[in-house]
C-alpha cells in the first residue's frame, strides 16, 4: 500500500474523543473543502460553509475552556493541521478564528466571555485577527497603525489596517491601538494614563466608522476574506475591551497565539510530503537521488510535532525560555515547509507546474508559512533578543 493511502495521525495514541474529532474534521478536510480547494486559491472562493461546519465539529475551539471548548490546544492544533493538509488558506483561516477566540475567552470582559464567545464557538459568528502590526510594533520593527483617543465612556479609534484576514461584512476581529497621550480613558479604574500604553479591543466590521477595502490579489490566500481596514472616529467602549493596557495581557497570551499556527506548518508539510510519496511508484527510480526524501522529512516532522504537542501542555507558561522554545518550534516548522514544499517540486517534475498541480500551490503555501507575522526574520529576532536577556553578557 503507498504511504500516502494511510491516515497520517498525528499522536501515537489518541484518545477517543480527541480520535472521533480528527476522524470528522478530516472528512470534512478530504470531502468539501478538497471539492473546492482550487476555487479557494484560484477564484478567491471564501468557504464560508466549511468554516462553520468545522467550528460546529468543535475544530477552531478546541482550545478554549469549557463551555467554550474542550481546553485542549494539542487538539486545535492536530485539527488544524488535519484541514491545512488539504488547504493551507483554510487551515490559516481556522487559526484566525482561533486565535480571536482566544482573546475573548482570555479578556475577562463579560461582555465578550458570554454569549458573543459561543456564538463564535459555533460558528455563528467568524472573526480575524489584526494583531500583525502589533506584534512587529512591540519587535520594534514598525509603528502601531491605530491610534486611540479616550473620550467619554471609552476611545475613538483611527487609522488604516492594510490587510486583514478572515473578514466579511458581519465580520469582527481583535485589535491593538496606541493610546494618544493625555488623559486616562473614562473607563479606567483610577490613576493617570500611562506615557505609553495600548487598548486591544474586538472591532465589528458592520459599526460606524469601519470600512473594508479591497486588497491587491495575493499568493495562495486569496480565499482568506483579506481586506484592508480603514477606522474614521471608530467608537469602543466597555464591551469591546479585551485589554487596557494592552501589553500584558499580549505577554499572557503570545505563546498560544505563535503556539497555534504551527498546526498550519505541521499541516502544508504533510500535505508536501504527502504529494511525493503519491509519486514514488513512477518517479522513486530517479527520486531518490534527491535530498530530502518523504520518509526523512516524515521522520523531521513527527518529531517537531511530538515537541509542538508537548509545548502545548502549558501554553500559558509564562517564562522566556518556554517562549524561545515555542518561538524556535515554530520557526522550524516554516524552514521545514519550505523545504518541504520545494522537494516535493522537484519530486512531481513537470506535472507539479502545472497551475492546477496541489504541489504549486504548497509552494506558495509554504511561503505564506514562512513570511506571515512572525515571520522567520521576525522569530528569529525575538529568540535573540530573549536569549540575550537570560544570559547578559
Amino acid at each position: 500500500m503507498n504511504p500516502a493511502d494511510l491516515p497520517r495521525e498525528l499522536t501515537s495514541a489518541p484518545p477517543p474523543a480527541t480520535d472521533a474529532l480528527l476522524a470528522a474534521v478530516r472528512a470534512v478536510a478530504q470531502g468539501p473543502l478538497q471539492q473546492q480547494v482550487e476555487a479557494i486559491d484560484r477564484q478567491g472562493h471564501y468557504p464560508r460553509a466549511v468554516l462553520q461546519e468545522l467550528a460546529k465539529l468543535g475544530a477552531m475551539s478546541a482550545h478554549l475552556d469549557a463551555p467554550a471548548g474542550a481546553g485542549s490546544y494539542a487538539l486545535a492544533i492536530q485539527a488544524m493541521a488535519e484541514v491545512s493538509r488539504v488547504c493551507g488558506a483554510t487551515g490559516f483561516m481556522m487559526w484566525c478564528q482561533a486565535v480571536c477566540g482566544l482573546y475573548m475567552q482570555q479578556s475577562g470582559n463579560p461582555a465578550l466571555m458570554g454569549d458573543v464567545l459561543l456564538r463564535h464557538a459555533s460558528g455563528a459568528g467568524l472573526g480575524g485577527t489584526a494583531l500583525s502590526n502589533p506584534m512587529k510594533s512591540y519587535a520594534q520593527i514598525e509603528s502601531l497603525l491605530l491610534k486611540a483617543t479616550p473620550v467619554e465612556g471609552g476611545y475613538l479609534v483611527n487609522g488604516t489596517l492594510p490587510w486583514v484576514s478572515n473578514l466579511g461584512p458581519d465580520h469582527y476581529f481583535g485589535a491593538i491601538a496606541a493610546v494618544t497621550a493625555g488623559d486616562a480613558p473614562a473607563t479606567a479604574t483610577g490613576g493617570a494614563a500611562a506615557a505609553s500604553r495600548e487598548v486591544m479591543f474586538l472591532l465589528r466590521c458592520d459599526a460606524p466608522g469601519v470600512e473594508l477595502r479591497e486588497c491587491p490579489s495575493f499568493s495562495a490566500m486569496e480565499g482568506t476574506g483579506t481586506y484592508g481596514v480603514r477606522l474614521k472616529d471608530h467608537f469602543i467602549g466597555a464591551e469591546e475591551i479585551m485589554a487596557d493596557p494592552a501589553k500584558p495581557y499580549i505577554a499572557r497570551i503570545r505563546a498560544a497565539f505563535v503556539m497555534l499556527q504551527c498546526g498550519m506548518a505541521v499541516g502544508v508539510t504533510q500535505g508536501a510530503i504527502d504529494s511525493m510519496w503519491a509519486v514514488e511508484s513512477q518517479l522513486g527510480h530517479v527520486n531518490q537521488f534527491l535530498e530530502d526524501r518523504p520518509d526523512t522529512l516524515q521522520a523531521e516532522l513527527d518529531a517537531l510535532t511530538r515537541r509542538v504537542l508537548q509545548l502545548a501542555e502549558t501554553p500559558f507558561e509564562p517564562s522566556a525560555e518556554f517562549f524561545i522554545d515555542v518561538l524556535d518550534a515554530r520557526a522550524h516548522g516554516a524552514e521545514l515547509c519550505l523545504r518541504a514544499a520545494q522537494s516535493a517540486l522537484m519530486h512531481q517534475g513537470a506535472r507539479g507546474y502545472l497551475m492546477s498541480s496541489e504541489v504549486q500551490r504548497r509552494v506558495r503555501e509554504s511561503h505564506f508559512v514562512a513570511i506571515v507575522t512572525p515571520a522567520i526574520k521576525h522569530l528569529r529576532k525575538e529568540i535573540a533578543r530573549l536569549s540575550a536577556e537570560e544570559q547578559p553578557a
